[in-house]
Parts: structure tokens; C-alpha cells; sequence
């Protein structure tokens, strides 16, 4: 097991309807800065995002954003981060917030969230990295998504092993202790019902 130096953390750029995303987007921000543990979200200064930036800064944290050049406006880039990249591409960002973490966390967020997560799993499912990825389930925010991927092992779309490949966790505690500790899970090939 690696030593959790860098969180790779995904939200989204505006609040949501409940004081609570904050809160936990706030929580998860300072938490990181008290362990030491970098902060690489996705560059922006409004909604979860900037919530979380700035209480990773407000405790000294290290935060690196990432974010293309054509959302530097509508997502109000974050100037006050430590690093800010500057990318060409949806896929640049996601690869390179993928190349400086150790893990991930997923915190409530949209479409774009939810693509992030999914992305970074399923590179974890194809055998691209090993590194874990876990859920903050914000008052079962993830609770969806986590009967979806049940139901894919029950209709056979996934394997169980993969089904393992992400965490839903309870609070930020939970998932940093999980992706601190986890032993990297080895995804199972896929095997069609014709190739049985």
C-alpha cells in the first residue's frame, strides 16, 4: 500500500439545494490540509469547488487545480490555489488530476461528477492504475448510484470483484481512511456469456 500523499477529489461547481454539500465539501477541504495530504481538484472557485479549495487553503493545505482553458471563465478558475494548470481538453484535466493522486474521492456533484467517478473506475476495472476511489455518501446521495452498480452485478454486466473497485463511505473520515488503507483490488478481465 502507497503512502496517501495526494486526493484527487471531484465535485461540482455550484452548491446544490442543502447547506450540508458544503459542509462536507468544507470538512473534506480542511481535513486534507491537516494531514498533510494534497488537495487536486478541478480549478475552480465556485460551488462545492471553492468551498473546498478555500478551506483546504484556510488550514495551509497544498491545492493543485486543474482546469481547461475554455471553463476558466464559467467556472471562475481559482487564482488563489497553490498550482493552477491550464489544460486544453475535458480529457487533459481528467488525465492529469488522474496522474497527480494517489486516490479519489467523490463528493455530491452532477453529470460531470458522476463521469469523473465512473471514469476513474473503470480505467481501475481496465487495469490502468490500482488506486482507490471512494464515495462521501452526503445523506445517501450516492445511494442511487450504488443500487445501479448492484444491479449491474445482478444482471451480469459486472463483475463482483470490479463491483469492489469503489467505496461507498459514510463520511470524510471513512473515505480517507479507505483510501488509505485499501490493498489495491485486481479487476477482473471481462468474460462474455459466449466466451463461457
Amino acid at each position: 500500500m502507497a503512502t496517501l500523499r495526494s486526493v484527487a477529489v471531484f465535485c461540482a461547481s455550484s452548491s446544490g439545494d442543502r447547506e450540508r454539500y458544503a459542509e462536507v465539501a468544507r470538512e473534506c477541504g480542511a481535513t486534507l490540509a491537516r494531514r498533510g495530504i494534497e488537495l487536486v481538484y478541478g480549478g475552480g472557485a465556485v460551488g462545492l469547488m471553492g468551498v473546498l479549495a478555500d478551506a483546504c487553503l484556510a488550514e495551509g493545505g497544498r491545492v493543485v487545480g486543474v482546469i481547461p482553458e475554455g471553463l476558466f471563465a464559467r467556472e471562475v478558475g481559482h487564482r488563489g490555489v497553490t498550482e493552477l494548470h491550464e489544460v486544453g481538453s475535458m480529457h487533459q484535466r481528467k488525465q492529469l488530476m488522474y496522474e497527480l493522486a494517489d486516490g479519489f474521492l467523490g463528493l455530491p456533484g452532477g453529470l460531470g461528477t458522476l463521469e469523473e467517478v465512473a471514469e476513474v473506475t473503470t480505467w481501475a476495472q481496465l487495469g490502468l492504475h490500482a488506486k482507490p476511489v471512494a464515495l462521501v455518501d452526503v445523506d445517501g446521495f450516492w445511494q442511487g448510484l450504488v443500487t445501479q452498480l448492484d444491479h449491474m452485478v445482478d444482471a451480469g454486466f459486472l463483475q463482483p470483484a470490479n463491483r469492489l473497485l469503489i467505496e461507498r463511505c459514510d463520511g470524510v473520515a471513512d473515505a480517507l481512511e479507505h483510501l488509505a488503507t485499501a490493498e489495491p483490488v485486481q479487476a477482473e478481465r471481462w468474460i462474455s456469456p459466449d466466451e463461457r
